[in-house]
């Protein structure tokens, strides 16, 4: 249970979730004192708050006692759910292949790109990038995709609902050029879908602080039982609320580490991509400065996968660094007018072939 489902003032409230306190596990083995002094509450009301977490655990315990035994599954199921997990394509087939088919639902995947001097050209990638998911993750099954909705969460102001819309037509044209394949091969596929159709599909959330954006991940979980078709959900980006002005780096440790446990919660509950754009730093390492994601050591354990975006000369990579199955690789690929597709260098190879 989360301590926005307390009867307690949203002031209250607001306190709590700014503290890390944002569930009521997280509540457990806090004192009245100590709270009352990191609120700046009195003791009563201190008292008051932890008497009602402790009622509230006492609950999620008696509704959900039978939880942990009705989760056991066998190693085999495991293999056999995981051979038909859909993904969700990139438009890129060396990126596919990269993450072996695509970004993989009920999973959670990180993604930051380099900084330096090619910043702005490299964010025409990025906001492509995260757009070009939630656009593609609404191909029908027909057509190989996962037909679901977008949750696009932005805590930059980043997001161009024009670039959404441009991405979109492309998507449906490629998605009529496949058609006119199946038709060739007499599988005929019926093109229902417009790009208003894809705009109406993306759920945009716009968060300002980084408190904003721990509750609206704790309210996903409703948001998400009452629109079940959505399949993935983008975090543009993760990092942005935690890099400002955030002097109580244990206090930020605990609030990024609950939150990653949610958002993995969310994607194995409702079988659903969780995809999180992070920014890159470098740190020094093995004698050299290597190019990491941000928000330190601790939270490169939150993510099922990780890929970093550099640039090659004047190519576009994508190196997959952190997966469960997949071997570690580089993948170029390109941004054009219709979104994210395969670099040239791939075109001429296949071409030559």
């Amino acid at each position: 249970m989360e301590v926005g489902r307390l009867p307690i003032s949203a002031t209250l409230r607001g306190k709590l979730i700014s503290s890390g306190y944002t569930t009521l596990s997280s509540l457990a083995s806090v004192s009245p004192s100590n709270l009352a002094r990191e609120l700046e509450i009195s003791n009563n009301e201190a008292f008051e708050v932890l008497k009602l977490a402790s009622h509230g655990r006492g609950l999620d315990r008696s509704e959900g006692s039978g939880a942990i035994v009705n989760g056991a599954e066998t190693a085999w199921d495991m293999l056999h759910k995981e051979q038909f997990i859909p993904r969700i394509t990139t438009s890129c087939a060396d990126l596919d292949n990269l993450l072996g088919g695509g970004i993989n639902v009920s999973e959670v995947t990180e993604i930051g790109g380099v900084p330096g001097i090619e910043i702005k050209r490299h964010n025409l990638f990025v906001r492509g990038n995260r757009i070009q998911l939630a656009v593609n993750v609404q191909i029908p099954g027909a057509f190989g995709g996962v037909g679901g909705k977008a949750v696009y969460i932005d805590t930059e102001g980043s997001f161009m609902v024009e670039r959404a819309l441009q991405i979109a037509e492309a998507c449906i044209e490629d998605m009529s050029d496949y058609s006119v394949l199946l038709k060739k091969n007499a599988i005929p596929h019926q093109i229902q879908i417009e790009p208003k159709n894809i705009l109406e599909n993306i759920f945009y959330f716009r968060v300002c602080s980084y408190t904003e954006q721990i509750a609206l991940i704790n309210y996903l979980d409703k948001f998400i039982t009452e629109h079940k078709d959505v399949k993935v959900v983008i975090v543009d980006s993760v990092t942005f609320h935690f890099r400002q002005n955030f002097d109580d780096l244990a206090l930020r440790t605990r609030l990024l580490s609950e939150m990653a446990l949610k958002l993995m919660k969310l994607a194995k509950k409702f079988s659903l991509a969780v995809v999180l754009f992070n920014q890159v730093t470098t740190k020094f390492a093995e004698g050299s400065f290597q190019l990491t994601l941000a928000l330190g050591d601790s939270w490169s354990h939150s993510c099922t996968n990780r890929i970093i975006l550099y640039w090659n000369g004047d190519e576009r990579y994508a190196y997959l660094e952190k997966s469960p199955s997949l071997q570690s690789a580089s993948a170029p690929y390109s941004v054009t007018c219709r979104g994210i597709r395969n670099s040239t260098s791939s075109n001429k190879r296949t071409k030559m072939m």
